[in-house]
């Protein structure tokens, strides 16, 4: 997920300074798909370490995503004191003390501080995120900026495949629970195996921590210049509209929408999918793997979108082709069962892959002097990914997850809507 905030002049004319910097904004992309996407090997990690049902799994990417809910609009406030730069180490120094605080959770198998860990981590995020994408959209012409988000869009996408593996295939060999079925008269047995399956996380995140602080070092010595968007935005664009309120914009109302669905349905298809693959008789060893999967799909969605917008497909096509492809791949899913069901739901990284960056430019078109506030609510949207997949454990939890999977499907809909009409809807 890559938002852009628009800005009239690039940072430098040098390619080879620009290309410098993007290189290390591109550094930190990767660090947001990284910690983004731990999410689904821990939602099944920690459903069996704390003994949980689906809803209350589905509570760490709640923790996670809430935060930008929560924190939009305080970390460009904060942003404005630091500067941008010292913002982004920040942002990491905070992110290591939400991986610090899983090696007492694993200790401890407490629950709440894992939730504790998971919101300090996307708070982190929620700074580092605000900070970075100034950078990407200023770092070269304004006309190429698409480019560039796509670019940043495959780091993040590429740590999202690679994060899955890595922590997969430490904490999650040897983890199913049918596994600890052989324990359910023994409790304290069942308590010790339960333990040692908890500390497998302690060395990986230890070592998380210290990587990203050295990495905050990195950047906080770096030669990053500082910049301040409010006076390099274009001042040339202007509200002549005479609106004197963001809701008067309901084009960007419905894209706010349209977002928040679109991002609880990402964190579905890409959080689900291994707990998915283990309701359909999969192993978790095997599962493991499948969150790549859907990363992996839409890693290719974003190399087709550097490929093909503008020049063969509009936004608005593209969003509408994506949306369709959704419906078209949770019908097939909910259709069949076992590894054909689950190819249908990797798939969807596929379908979503353009979603995002087609609704930003749609939502924020036209808005003059309401940019900035537009952007701010855009990117409070992504607590989308708290809300939907709370609702999707709860259906899970009553019918199963294979069913549970008819809620994504109006909310590509609502996608669809917007792709057709919705981005057209004028405000009096």
């Amino acid at each position: 997920m890559t938002p852009s905030i628009h800005s009239s002049q690039p940072i430098t004319t040098d390619e080879k300074t620009n290309l410098k910097y993007l290189f290390i904004i591109g550094l930190l992309f990767f660090v947001f798909g990284f910690v983004t996407w731990l999410g689904s090997v821990l939602i099944p990690y920690l459903k069996i370490t704390c003994q949980l049902n689906n809803i209350s799994s589905y509570l760490v990417a709640f923790s996670f995503y809430i935060s930008y809910l929560l924190l939009a609009l305080p970390s460009a406030a904060l942003l404005k004191k630091t500067g941008f730069k010292n913002g982004m180490a920040l942002g990491l120094l905070l992110i290591s003390v939400g991986t610090l605080l899983f090696i007492p959770a694993a200790k401890t198998r407490m629950f709440s501080l894992f939730l504790v860990g998971q919101f300090i981590q996307g708070s982190g995020l929620a700074i580092l995120q605000t900070a970075a994408n100034p950078y990407v959209v200023m770092l070269g012409p304004r006309k190429s900026a698409a480019k560039r988000i796509s670019i940043m869009g495959i780091c993040n996408g590429i740590a999202g495949i690679v994060a899955p593996i890595i922590l997969g295939a430490i904490i999650l060999n040897d983890s199913d629970q049918t596994n600890l079925n052989q324990y359910a008269a023994d409790l304290e047995k069942k308590s010790i195996v339960l333990q040692q399956i908890a500390n497998k996380v302690i060395a990986p995140y230890a070592f998380m921590t210290i990587l990203l602080l050295l990495i905050a070092i990195f950047i906080y010595r770096s030669g990053l210049p500082e910049i301040d968007p409010e006076k390099e935005e274009d001042t040339t664009i202007k509200n002549d509209l005479n609106k004197n309120s963001i809701f008067q914009f309901p084009h960007l109302m419905m894209g706010v929408v349209s977002l928040f669905l679109y991002v609880g349905v990402e964190v579905i298809a890409g959080d689900s999918i291994i707990l998915y693959g283990a309701s359909q008789g999969i192993a978790l060893s095997t599962a493991k793997f499948f969150t790549s999967f859907t990363l992996s799909g839409m890693l290719i969605g974003y190399l087709i979108g550097i490929i093909a917008i503008p020049k063969f497909l509009s936004q608005e096509k593209a969003l509408k082709i994506s949306a369709i492809l959704g419906i078209v791949f949770c019908l097939l899913a909910l259709a069949t069962n076992g590894k054909i069901s689950l190819t249908f739901i990797a798939l969807l990284g596929l379908a979503n892959a353009l979603i995002y960056p087609s609704i930003w430019p749609l939502a924020l078109n036209g808005l003059g002097s309401f940019t900035k506030i537009g952007s701010s609510l855009l990117i409070m949207a992504i607590g989308g990914g708290a809300i939907l997949p709370l609702i999707y454990g709860r259906i899970a939890d009553h019918f199963s997850p294979h069913q549970a999977y008819w809620m994504v499907i109006p909310c590509y809909l609502v996608i669809l809507f917007y792709a057709i009409k919705g981005h057209k809807l004028v405000g009096k």
